[in-house]
């Protein structure tokens, strides 16, 4: 019981602290500077643009056939903190604008692109984390790909692509589509920064005749683990061992040089590692408890 209600606290602090700070990326960056994130929201800051209507007032009306939509097409499965997300972030933005009034961080639009991305993609992430949404243009993506063999990705590049192009119509100039596109591609990376964290690890896998050894060596030289793990050729039906361990990215290089030294044949995989539990790494937390 103890454990839900700490999850629920961290959820809904994400969701409002993420919501604030999506605000302020806005009204501090995008809006004085015309740079147009794509998606329901940056729809209403064309809007905004042409007939003075509120962004946050707009993107909530947007949102509400749309929900309604996801929910008919895609089942229940946008709750109380997705509607959360969207509202609160929407009105952050109108209080910010219009009750108090924020002077702009930067007129610089190369600046406002880049900060603006940061902030931007740190609020939506710590939105998503607390299992919130902003609904918007993730529910048309899910719905299209539902319908077509286009993939939800792929159908929400299409959306925030026609967006910020149109944002070049409506500010007459260039160069603000291609700072929409460097703010897109900022925030999105952000928000796979906040969800999944720094990769600070990296894993090794290893086909080798002569796995044992090179486990042995891991083991003994790099204190590192290694795991043998059963591998079968899928064309030459050959059973070998594989080696699989993970380790720090100052020790790859390490790791390379000793796999070639015993098998210079080796068939070797190294992947990124973004969340490594256990021990000689992030120790497991109690059950029930919130990081």
């Amino acid at each position: 019981m103890k454990g839900k209600l700490m999850r629920n606290v961290f959820d809904w602090t994400s969701i409002i602290i993420g919501s604030l700070v999506m605000a302020l990326a806005f009204d501090l960056f995008l809006v004085p500077n015309n740079v147009v994130p794509g998606g329901v929201t940056g729809i209403a800051m064309l809007l905004n643009y042409w007939f003075h209507t509120p962004i946050g007032m707009v993107t909530v009306i947007a949102n509400i056939p749309l929900f309604g939509l996801g929910i008919k097409v895609l089942g229940k499965s946008y709750g109380i903190k997705s509607i959360a997300g969207m509202l609160l972030s929407s009105i952050m933005i109108d209080f910010f604008m219009y009750i108090v009034p924020l002077e702009a961080a930067t007129h610089d639009q190369m600046l406002a692109s880049i900060f603006g991305g940061i902030v931007l993609g740190a609020g939506l992430g710590l939105v998503f984390r607390g299992g919130g949404s902003t609904g918007g243009a993730d529910i048309v993506a899910q719905v299209w790909a539902k319908y077509s063999n286009l993939s939800t990705g792929t159908t929400l590049l299409i959306i925030d692509f026609v967006v910020i192009s149109a944002a070049g119509l409506a500010y007459h100039g260039f160069e603000t589509v291609m700072y929409g596109y460097l703010n897109l591609y900022i925030h999105a990376r952000v928000v796979d920064l906040v969800l999944e964290g720094v990769s600070y690890t990296r894993a090794v896998f290893v086909v080798s005749k002569k796995a044992e050894t090179i486990a042995e060596e891991i083991l003994e030289h790099m204190n590192r683990g290694a795991t043998l793990l059963a591998a079968t050729g899928a064309y030459s039906g050959i059973h070998r061992n594989m080696v699989f361990s993970v380790m720090s990215k100052k020790e790859i290089a390490r790791a390379r040089e000793l796999i070639r030294v015993i098998d210079p044949d080796a068939f070797v995989t190294i992947t990124d590692v973004h969340e490594v539990l256990g021990q000689g790494f992030r120790p497991r937390m109690p059950t029930g408890s919130v990081v």
